[in-house]
């Protein structure tokens, strides 16, 4: 393929990342833009392999089969409550690449760059190699952060800020001491500056608290993007200089639409500054919170019987419950039955953007019904009837009313102005920032203890 057909295939594929983009924007095309996707991706590879660069098939066939076949296995065993963890581990394997491949472009013995040119394609390698190593490591804590392996509290060092003020300063000095050596010593800077930045994204991700990690997943998912293109720069690929930029500004762009929504700091996010929220004191969890009032399913079913409004809270509880499908059939139901059902989205339930979204789409709950919090938060104190399935940070109301909580200051579903308040849960643990929710002993607040799959199903079943 000559570099003309190249290049007529990088823009096509270019302009299916850009359509991919915009159908995953709303769920009514997200389908859509997964295919657009889908096909640029297939173009992209294509071309790459067929373009006149390539010389070598046997190797490359081999990896590809061999990376095919592990990433076939695991997308067939992967649960959806396990997608949080595959999007982290992702991330991680594309810093990983840009590391390597930056070692591979300092090392390559046809690489006869001068002057300037040879200056600027340092700066692009270190860049490269600077950028996918946060990315790898901080991907890699983010992983075990969601599956349990690390725990959800923020990791918090004394002045860990100047700590990693001062990694930044180190690199930057390193940088022009790596410009003006040679290739013996700039090797040792280059691994030098790596392990700072393996243990600046370590640090960037531990001093991040569970409540938010959805926002952390969206950030490393944007510096994924900025590690491709720099990739993109070291081989001169412009279709990966393209499509990392698009990553890396559409995750930039989610996350700070996602920090707005959190109440937090865009910077704090890209400085892994979001521990540095307030701890509660001792004082806290000692006051007096009232008594649990439990319910029994027929109970809620009548209830929801005697309604004209209800409103669907889902929490990462309802994924690892597989509760979407019963939580579909209950809302079918109730239509029929004349009720008003909706589903109320907080931007950041579950374990990453979008997942209860994800969820509710798998289980065929109409688009309509789905409204994000900003849209239903007002509405919430005329509705007789909100069933939280599975969530506790997002409804939680320390977040108004408690200045010394961890999530202080974090928008949340003021779900407590409701007439009635059922929040079915396995039982009374704290959510995944590991805070008391003063919900459960609200006066109009009824717990429905048990497994939500079961605790649903046993509802429809006395409707």
């Amino acid at each position: 393929m000559n570099p003309g057909m190249v290049t007529a295939a990088y823009i096509v594929a270019a302009i299916l990342f850009i359509l991919s983009l915009a159908g995953l924007s709303n769920q009514e095309t997200a389908r859509r833009g997964n295919l657009f996707g889908i096909a640029g991706m297939a173009i992209a590879v294509l071309a790459t392999i067929f373009g006149a660069d390539v010389t070598s098939y046997t190797w490359l066939i081999i990896m590809m089969a061999i990376g095919g076949s592990i990433g076939a296995f695991l997308a067939s065993r992967v649960q959806m409550t396990e997608m949080p963890e595959l999007v982290a581990i992702l991330h991680s394997f594309v810093g990983l690449a840009a590391v390597l491949v930056g070692f591979a472009s300092y090392l390559d013995p046809d690489s006869h760059l001068e002057g300037a040119a040879g200056t600027i394609h340092n700066v692009e390698i270190y860049l490269g190699i600077l950028i996918g190593a946060l990315t790898f490591t901080g991907s890699v804590v983010a992983f075990g952060k969601l599956n349990g392996k690390i725990g959800s509290q923020p990791l918090m060092l004394p002045h860990r800020h100047l700590l990693n003020l001062g990694i930044g300063v180190v690199c930057i000095i390193l940088l022009f001491i790596f410009l003006g050596t040679g290739k013996g010593a700039g090797v040792a800077i280059l691994v030098l500056m790596t392990l700072l930045a393996f243990a600046f994204g370590i640090h960037m991700v531990m001093a991040i608290g569970g409540a938010d990690m959805p926002v952390v997943i969206s950030m490393l998912n944007s510096y994924s993007g900025w590690a491709a293109a720099a990739t993109g720069f070291m081989l001169s690929n412009d279709l990966l200089i393209v499509v990392g930029a698009l990553v890396g500004s559409s995750g930039a762009i989610l996350s700070y639409i996602m920090c707005r929504a959190m109440n937090r700091k865009f910077l704090s996010v890209i400085m892994g500054g979001f521990g540095n929220a307030p701890t509660s004191t001792a004082t806290d969890g000692d006051e007096e919170q009232g008594e649990v009032v439990s319910i029994s399913a027929e109970e809620v079913a009548q209830l929801c019987k005697d309604a004209n409004s209800v409103v669907v809270v889902p929490g990462y509880g309802m994924a690892v419950a597989h509760a979407q499908h019963p939580v579909s059939e209950l809302t079918t139901q109730l239509k029929k039955a004349g009720v008003d059902v909706k589903f109320a989205i907080h931007p950041v339930a579950g374990r990453m953007p979008g997942h209860m979204n994800v969820l509710l789409a798998e289980a065929n709950v109409p688009y309509d019904l789905v409204l994000e919090m900003d849209e239903i938060n007002d509405e919430l104190g005329e509705v007789d009837v909100v069933i939280v399935i599975g969530a506790n940070d997002i409804v939680n109301p320390s977040a108004l009313e408690n200045p010394n909580s961890p999530i202080a200051g974090m928008p949340v579903l003021e779900v407590w102005n409701a007439k009635q308040v059922i929040v079915s849960k396995r039982g009374m643990a704290t959510g995944y920032a590991g805070v008391e929710n003063p919900l459960f002993f609200r006066e109009n607040t009824r717990m429905l203890f048990g497994d939500a799959k079961d605790s649903v199903n046993a509802i429809l079943t006395s409707l």
